[in-house]
């Protein structure tokens, strides 16, 4: 059986960010997964969790599955928390042995260290437009959406693990985002990365 990891990457901000789409995220993503007979283990950044538990769940994990929204152009501040506690925790075991290079090999470089052999999805919930990615006159100067997102990418790069598609969800404050539509080109993209 397929295991995967679902990280509730949210915090919330009272009137702004409850919570509540990622939360309707996630639980699709369950859905789909306890649909397709995948093992299925969560982790919420805004809780109390135990270090030591979420490393072992990330030795556990065939899959991870990386919900938040972008906030400021990156993970919430309490998701950075834990990226830095987790992985950190799991150095010379489950996260990356060191930094990969090597005194005796000039040829290993670095960020060869990993020791994940899991692959992550990361699904994204913006406010911005989805037309300013990989536009030159947009606000990211040209960069694609994993381009702008290259901090989480190389973090988990750094550990080992592999990229399947991302997904994001754009302008979520606008009154006529329909979120049906966006629900099932999610589902696209989890068949896409996880079924194939």
């Amino acid at each position: 059986m397929k295991k995967v990891l679902i990280i509730n990457g949210h915090q919330k901000y009272e009137g702004i960010a409850e919570g509540n789409l990622t939360k309707i995220f996630i639980d699709e993503a369950s859905k789909f997964f306890e649909n397709h007979n995948f093992e299925v283990k969560h982790s919420m950044v805004e809780s109390n969790y135990d270090i030591k538990e979420e490393v072992d769940k990330f030795a556990w994990a065939d899959y991870i599955l990386f919900q938040y929204p972008v906030y400021w152009m990156g993970v919430p501040w309490l998701t950075k928390k834990y990226i830095d506690e987790i992985f950190s925790a799991g150095n010379k075991t489950v996260t990356y042995l060191n930094d990969g290079r090597s005194r005796d090999d000039a040829s290993k470089k670095y960020g060869s260290g990993g020791l994940m052999k899991s692959k992550y999805m990361l699904s994204l919930t913006y406010n911005c437009p989805e037309s300013e990615f990989s536009n030159k006159q947009g606000f990211f100067d040209g960069l694609s959406l994993d381009e702008a997102n290259i901090a989480t990418h190389k973090t988990f790069q750094f550990c080992g693990a592999k990229p399947l598609k991302t997904y994001a969800i754009h302008d979520i404050f606008k009154s006529d985002l329909d979120l049906n539509l966006e629900l099932t080109k999610f589902n696209k993209v989890l068949e896409e990365n996880f079924l194939n």
